[in-house]
């Protein structure tokens, strides 16, 4: 499995993805430059930052960049896409997932490690991991308080779309939601970082798994398809 870490101006979080996937997971992966070729990769991996300098909104101007059109493409031929923080912000404002990101509640930024509970394990980045399991992943933000109307919220839990909870809520997010999936399962934003998590030294390795799920489930439908 290939993945490409996609970079956009602003981009703090590229090297940590890159680090973690390609030197700790050793699977085949590269920082792609956002105006870059997609084609070759089996997975897209968005990573945080401030994309553009946050202008107008976080995301907001990464959402209209040309790279979304591939990355669009690539989601609807069901390949793996995974945003972590600003990138679960350009997610949302590309349509690719519901719901917004707004200020945190009390209005600072955010950097400590937080605990989450994994609400569903049947997807292709959770698969690693056991429902209702606590894990410990860092959190980075001063816009991670997602959003979603009521009838949004309702579809979400009706289709099993939320993958990870806060287990206590540090931003304000509605029903302490950390992570979300599309409805077709192959497309999941979540504000805290596992690929800052992958290594015990950094004071956790549960974000280890989300990556190993991914690539297991690449071989495993790969293998199917062959």
């Amino acid at each position: 499995m290939k993945f490409a870490v996609v970079v956009f101006p602003g981009s703090n979080c590229d090297r940590d993805m890159y680090h973690a996937v390609k030197e700790v997971l050793q699977a085949e992966a590269d920082l792609v430059w956002y105006e870059s070729n997609l084609e070759k990769y089996d997975g897209i991996l968005i990573p945080g930052g401030f994309s553009y300098g946050d202008y107008l909104r976080s995301g907001a101007v990464a959402s209209t960049s040309n790279v979304m059109k591939q990355i669009k493409e690539h989601a609807a031929q069901g390949k793996p896409v995974l945003g972590i923080c600003n990138g679960f912000q350009i997610l949302t404002e590309a349509g690719l997932l519901p719901g917004a990101l707004m200020r945190n509640e009390k209005l600072s930024f955010m950097c400590h490690q937080e605990e989450l509970v994994v609400e569903n394990e049947i997807t292709p980045f959770t698969s690693g991991y056991d429902k209702g399991e606590v894990v410990r992943f860092p959190i980075a933000h001063g816009e991670g308080n997602y959003f979603c109307d009521e009838e949004t919220l309702a579809d979400l839990k009706a289709n099993n779309q939320i993958v990870f909870t806060y287990k206590n809520n540090p931003n304000g997010s509605v029903e302490n939601i950390a992570g979300i999936i599309n409805k077709e399962g192959n497309v999941l934003g979540m504000m805290p970082h596992p690929e800052r998590a992958v290594e015990k030294l950094l004071g956790s390795d549960d974000g280890l798994r989300l990556f190993q799920s991914m690539v297991q489930n690449w071989r495993d439908t790969y293998a199917k398809n062959a």
